[in-house]
């Protein structure tokens, strides 16, 4: 049963490899296309036949994993590297997690839409405690570090408001 939806960036180029589709189950390009993973989301119902995404140390059973497919080379906001986030990109993400929300029935929360950064900082005995995406969004640069989550559930709303 899906109980969360993830969101990763690949820290790769702008479209998907075969080595990122078997961790996620979702993968949008820089122009927004949506890729699907070798797994579904409902193989992470259960985990312990490791035939799964294993898209989130500690927290892959009831995950649906959706990356977007960039930020190769990212140092820090102020060096984003070469492969960036888009706007298209970004937004193409947001409503088709609206849509992901809508189709398993979640409520947006802290606790159903949350970055993978965000499930680390709460789950700080789990391999996913400091990762970084998503910290830095480049299209919104002002969004801050700690608020990235936040805007992106805002975002969300929105589009499964619009639906």
């Amino acid at each position: 049963m899906v109980r969360r939806i993830i969101l990763h960036w690949s820290a790769g180029k702008y479209y998907p490899s075969n080595f990122e589709k078997q961790y996620y189950h979702y993968l949008i390009d820089a122009e927004g296309n949506i890729h699907t993973g070798f797994y579904k989301p409902e193989d992470n119902d259960n985990c312990s036949d490791g035939k799964y995404a294993p898209h989130t140390g500690g927290g892959n059973t009831g995950s649906v994993g959706v990356c977007l497919c960039g930020m190769c080379g990212y140092r820090s906001p102020s060096f984003h590297g070469d492969y960036p986030i888009t706007k298209i990109q970004f937004e193409a993400c947001m409503k088709f997690v609206a849509e992901l929300c809508k189709k398993y029935n979640l409520e947006i929360t802290k606790d159903t839409v949350l970055t993978h950064y965000e499930f680390g900082q709460a789950n700080v005995k789990t391999s996913s405690f400091g990762k970084i995406d998503i910290t830095f969004i480049p299209p919104y640069s002002w969004v801050g570090k700690n608020e990235a989550g936040s805007f992106i559930r805002s975002k969300v709303r929105w589009y499964k408001e619009n639906l």
